[in-house]
């Protein structure tokens, strides 16, 4: 008898966690971002040149259009970061999704930087937790600052993508939502 309810309560947890990693989303494709409501005609000409620049929230810190290739094991997300004349590749970040730590490597201003990251499901939720090394330029000491980026797919197709910051330098912690639909 206890082999058959050890059987059984193997099975049902085998079969509940195969359902539950069935029903994860997709978040595969290419993503657009509307414009944020801070950012609504907040557009102002550059000196020289012809680009506009938004002022507003950072939203997902992701840019847009998002790139994002999924398959069992990892989440990559790509977006150009610098301008076609900057000659400078797409930024590309892989997170493995079975909760272990990656590492993404970027070259931004003086060297290069490390970005540690770890990706957990909540429900259908992907919360992918990034720490960033600095020193500060105050007074030398390093200083880690933590982002949150919560990937939800909503029932109208759109990726809803929560962004936390959390306080660095004693500054307050702040939180925005960026919206991007399927191209």
């Amino acid at each position: 008898m206890n082999r058959r309810t050890a059987l059984l309560l193997f099975l049902t947890a085998t079969l509940s966690a195969s359902a539950n990693a069935q029903s994860r989303p997709d978040y595969s494709g290419v993503w657009t971002a509307g414009p944020a409501p801070s950012a609504a005609g907040d557009v102002a000409p550059l000196p020289r040149g012809d680009t506009p620049f938004r002022t507003g929230d950072m939203g997902s810190g992701w840019g847009s259009p998002l790139t994002i290739r999924q398959d069992v094991n990892r989440l990559t997300i790509e977006y150009a970061f610098f301008a076609r004349y900057d000659l400078q590749p797409p930024l590309t970040f892989t997170y493995a999704l079975d909760g272990s730590e990656t590492r993404n490597r970027v070259m931004m201003g003086r060297g290069m930087q490390e970005q540690r990251s770890v990706a957990v499901w909540a429900g259908n939720t992907l919360v992918i937790t990034t720490r960033h090394a600095f020193v500060d330029a105050n007074d030398g000491k390093p200083v880690t600052a933590e982002v949150r980026h919560s990937l939800t797919i909503e029932p109208s197709g759109a990726l809803a993508v929560e962004t936390t910051r959390i306080g660095v330098l004693g500054g307050p912690t702040t939180t925005t939502w960026t919206v991007y639909t399927r191209r």
